[in-house]
């Protein structure tokens, strides 16, 4: 069974997005540390999964860097030529290069994929889709990178129906630029 990772930026106090979407409060400037762990924690990936509203940010974002001589690199490669699966309720078609549309059920087309043949899945969010995840018990593996930034309100991820999530810590790692990236696993 193939395991799904989730991989998200989030401020201390726990927020994905501010109230509105914003991500003003993240941390830039990746130094070579973080970068080398980054480019680890998505060595064995095969499959990306997300939600439609991530998915039009995010696809013609890595589309645009490798056309550029800053961005044309292994990593922003990885990110195009990895096939994507963007669930929508209003999409019935990909209008991206590399991705299909899952329409279905969202446990049951995550639990199809896990089931098949392959490297690791993995998401980068967003706010309702990750939630959403979570809160199914579909997540394998938790990569949170905890900026140095409290925002006080916005978007949370662990929306959690009974309140409580048991994780187990598996690796913690500082980085230069003041991200501390934590990985956990389900208790």
């Amino acid at each position: 069974m193939r395991k799904l990772k989730l991989q998200i930026q989030i401020s201390i106090d726990g927020y994905v997005a501010g109230p509105n979407g914003e991500m003003d409060w993240m941390s830039w400037g990746w130094g070579d540390d973080i970068k080398a762990y980054v480019k680890e924690l998505n060595h064995n990936i095969d499959t990306i999964v997300m939600g439609r509203k991530l998915a039009e940010g995010f696809i013609p974002h890595w589309e645009a860097a490798i056309k550029t001589p800053e961005g044309d690199d292994e990593f922003s490669r990885k990110m195009v030529d990895t096939p994507k699966v963007v669930f929508s309720k209003t999409l019935n078609t990909s209008m991206w290069a590399n991705a299909t549309v899952a329409a279905g059920d969202l446990v049951d087309e995550i639990k199809k994929l896990k089931a098949k043949d392959g490297g690791v899945i993995i998401t980068y969010g967003g706010a309702g889709f990750a939630s959403a995840l979570i809160k199914a018990g579909l997540v394998d593996e938790y990569n949170l990178f905890v900026n140095p930034a409290a925002i006080g309100n916005g978007m949370p991820i662990f929306k959690l129906p009974d309140g409580k999530l048991a994780l187990k810590l598996v690796n913690a790692q500082t980085f230069d630029v003041g991200i501390v990236a934590l990985k956990y696993a389900p208790a």
